[in-house]
């Protein structure tokens, strides 16, 4: 069933800069551009909401100009936002420096998304159809952590709960980690982040322990490789790594967060998991041709780039197009 997106997570502003390469220690660059922009969740929302699902926020925004930008944002996207404003802080930003090979560096500095109490969360309620997401970031932060668990666990049987652990997975106390695994019906990751929860080894061999031992009652695991695509393996023990698509990148940052996205979309409207994957493979593809994190396609430029790859696709609805090979 198609429902709504409850995006219980973290959206900053990005103060994003174009540089050729890092500097080294002690010097200094000047960027070849510079852009103000909604980061954080509110990537992975832009993803599930082009694709044609529906996206409330039921995280913390600010108080202060941040928290404007963030909120005239959403409102542009359609995304509503259930809690009221922090009237303590502003939202928090991230400094990202994106240079010439494509790849991003972030520093960050965090504000009323770190908070997050079950006060705070009254007003987000969860209905049959709904689809539950958060990131390892929310649960990093000291101030929300506790309260986001508790509430994660209180989550009806019947609703499923995606969760991206995100590269500060290692920052999140292991018993909460642990605790939110436990509950998992879909966990999205990248090898390196799967490696910090269930140990070294392949992709297929981690995918197998992330079921075998933290994620029990989950649906499946997918692990993203960048350019590879990624590997999806189901709790019945079926496998498959969906190859990624040839581009020339020019911003990688938001990709992961565009995979999760559009993933989670082609899931809520009927698609199977392994063309869902691929769905999102491509989403993904898309979406480092452009520059910014919140550059996610829409679903007609999903269904436009895989019909020029050739092969069956099928879109958010769940519908098989015959694809077709374009000139």
């Amino acid at each position: 069933m198609n429902g709504r997106l409850v995006h219980i997570g973290s959206a900053v502003v990005d103060y994003v800069y174009r540089i050729d390469a890092l500097p080294a220690p002690g010097t200094e660059k000047t960027a070849s551009s510079y852009a103000q922009v909604a980061g954080g969740g509110f990537n992975m929302m832009v993803a599930a909401t082009r694709t044609g699902m529906k996206v409330v926020f039921g995280g913390q925004l600010g108080t202060g100009p941040n928290g404007d930008f963030l909120r005239a944002a959403f409102a542009a996207e359609g995304v509503e936002t259930l809690t009221p404003a922090s009237p303590l802080m502003d939202s928090g930003n991230c400094v990202a420096m994106i240079s010439s090979d494509a790849e991003r560096t972030f520093v960050s500095w965090p504000g009323a998304e770190s908070v997050l109490s079950l006060d705070m969360m009254a007003p987000v309620a969860v209905a049959s159809g709904d689809w539950v997401f958060t990131s390892g970031y929310t649960l990093s932060y000291p101030g929300s952590r506790d309260a986001l668990t508790g509430w994660i666990e209180a989550l009806p049987a019947n609703i499923p709960f995606v969760f991206d652990p995100t590269p500060v997975v290692s920052d999140i106390p292991r018993p909460i980690l642990s605790r939110v695994l436990a509950r998992v019906t879909w966990l999205s990751c990248n090898a390196t982040e799967a490696a910090e929860i269930a140990g070294p080894g392949d992709v297929e061999s981690l995918a197998a322990r992330l079921l075998a031992d933290h994620c029990r009652d989950a649906a499946g695991v997918v692990i993203r490789s960048a350019a590879k695509g990624c590997h999806i393996r189901l709790a019945d023990g079926a496998a498959r790594t969906i190859p990624g698509f040839k581009v020339a990148p020019v911003d990688t940052n938001g990709a992961g967060d565009t995979h999760i996205g559009a993933f989670v979309s082609a899931l809520s409207h009927g698609t199977q998991p392994f063309e869902a994957a691929r769905y999102a493979n491509a989403a993904a593809a898309i979406s480092v041709t452009r520059h910014g994190g919140s550059s996610a396609p829409t679903d007609a430029e999903i269904q436009t780039f895989l019909s020029q790859t050739g092969g069956p696709s099928t879109d958010a609805s769940g519908q098989t197009r015959k694809a077709h090979q374009t000139a």
